[in-house]
């Protein structure tokens, strides 16, 4: 839900529009409204929710955050389910520090986030994850 509101509000201020308080509070209302669906009651002021969270006075946090957990899940599988290469492929991102762009030193150990498999192998654990929880409430 914050990903789409991050989304939306910048959609919004590329096209021109203002970027109001009324705006503000009917999109993060709308999305209240929609994830959390008619059985929850809310009140008029939880529309202001979105303007207290300091990850969307930095642009795209919450995209940067999830593409973060992401690529640290991609790195840790391939670390805890690998051999000698790929430990010493993590050794080399560790040793890169801060000497290369983010996307590079995760390529040194075997991570690729230009492509979407990063992503997907973290969607399915986070559907496992969704799964279980389902399987537990039933």
């Amino acid at each position: 839900m914050f990903a789409e509101f991050e989304s939306l509000v910048h959609a919004h201020a590329e096209q021109g529009g203002g970027l109001t308080l009324d705006f503000f509070k009917a999109t993060y209302r709308s999305l209240l409204d929609q994830y959390f669906g008619p059985r929850v009651k809310l009140d008029d002021v939880s529309a202001l929710e979105g303007l207290r969270i300091p990850h969307f006075y930095g642009a795209f946090y919450v995209y940067k955050y999830a593409t973060g957990l992401s690529a640290s899940m991609a790195l840790s599988a391939r670390v805890l389910s690998g051999g000698t290469s790929e430990r010493e492929q993590y050794l080399a991102f560790l040793k890169s520090g801060g000497s290369r762009f983010p996307l590079e030193s995760l390529k040194l150990a075997g991570v690729d986030m230009a492509q979407p498999e990063p992503v997907r192998s973290a969607l399915k654990v986070f559907t496992s994850y969704l799964n279980e929880l389902e399987s537990l409430m039933a």
